[in-house]
Parts: structure tokens; C-alpha cells; sequence
């Protein structure tokens, strides 16, 4: 009878889901003429900007090199502005040392897209982060892990806004002959 009772409730559960119009949401699709991403950083060897070319392969798209001479008008061009790491206070002891923190990491960058106007896009990604004077090294390790799981969220925001932004991205002007 408890089986039964189960069953009956999941299959209800199923109707309700599927009568109200839910469906699990597709991955953002591109424009066909667009697989590759050039990736360009105001610092050379940037941690977001490795953390971005590795996230890539996962979403189906490839990362090619690119000189300042020849930039292509096939790829979809990234330039990574300097990322920036705030700290806020939140808590502190009783003895006055600072208890906990919110890491914000504020991500710039310029996207253009091939015959679109570049686009300037910012966002940021929040941690809390507790500190705990006595653990010094383990707190430090603690805080490069949080770094680049942010960066690697981060990588994954800026991938999975690119068909949206595509979309948004104005046209290039172009010469008006009178």
C-alpha cells in the first residue's frame, strides 16, 4: 500500500511539473558561424583568462591565440580588463580581529562579436569568507582555493552570457554613400 501511495504521488507530482509548462532549460546556443573565442588580457598570463581557455572546450568552443597585428573578424574577441578583489568586513571577535569576510570579485571585459560592436560587460562574484588568525597558512590556502573557484565561476558567467549577449550587441555602422 506505502508503494503504491509513493507512485501514485510521483506520478502526480510529474503531471503538476509537466501541466504547468516546466521544462529544463537547454543550453545557450550560439550563432552557428561561431565556435571559436579569441581571448586578449591587459596582463599577461591572467588567472581569469586561464581559467577562461580552460572552461571553453567544456561548452564546445575553442580558444585561439591572438597577435595585437592581426585580430580575425571570424572569432568572437574577449579582452579581459584588470579584475579587481574587494574585501568587506562582516563580523568581528570579541577581541576586535575581523571574524569574517565577503570577497567580491569584479569581473570587466570587452566582447565583440564578428561585424557587431564591442559591448563592455561587469559583474561581480560574492564569498563569504571566514578568517581565523590562529591558522594563518591553512586560512591562506583556503582563500587561493576560493579565488580560483570564483575565477572559474566567473569563466563560466562570461561563457554562458555569450549567446545573450550576441543577441544584444549592436551592429556595426556602416558607411552611409550619398
Amino acid at each position: 500500500m506505502k508503494k503504491h501511495l509513493q507512485f501514485a504521488v510521483a506520478v502526480l507530482g510529474t503531471v503538476l511539473v509537466t501541466g504547468c509548462g516546466f521544462h529544463l532549460r537547454s543550453s545557450p546556443s550560439l550563432p552557428d558561424d561561431i565556435n571559436t573565442v579569441a581571448i586578449e588580457s591587459a596582463r599577461a598570463h591572467a588567472p581569469l583568462a586561464r581559467a577562461l581557455d580552460k572552461r571553453l572546450n567544456v561548452y564546445g568552443l575553442s580558444s585561439v591565440s591572438v597577435d595585437k597585428t592581426s585580430r580575425s573578424n571570424q572569432n568572437v574577441n574577449i579582452y579581459l580588463l584588470p579584475e579587481k578583489l574587494e574585501r568587506q568586513l562582516l563580523s568581528v571577535y570579541p577581541s576586535g580581529q575581523v571574524a569574517e569576510y565577503e570577497l567580491i570579485y569584479v569581473v570587466r571585459y570587452r566582447v565583440q562579436f564578428p561585424g557587431k560592436e564591442a559591448v563592455m560587460v561587469q559583474f561581480e562574484v560574492v564569498r563569504d569568507y571566514q578568517d581565523d588568525p590562529d591558522q594563518v597558512l591553512a586560512k591562506s590556502r583556503e582563500l587561493e582555493l576560493m579565488l580560483s573557484e570564483m575565477r572559474d565561476e566567473a569563466a563560466d558567467i562570461m561563457i554562458r552570457r555569450l549567446s545573450s549577449q550576441a543577441t544584444a550587441a549592436p551592429s556595426a555602422s556602416t558607411s552611409v554613400s550619398q
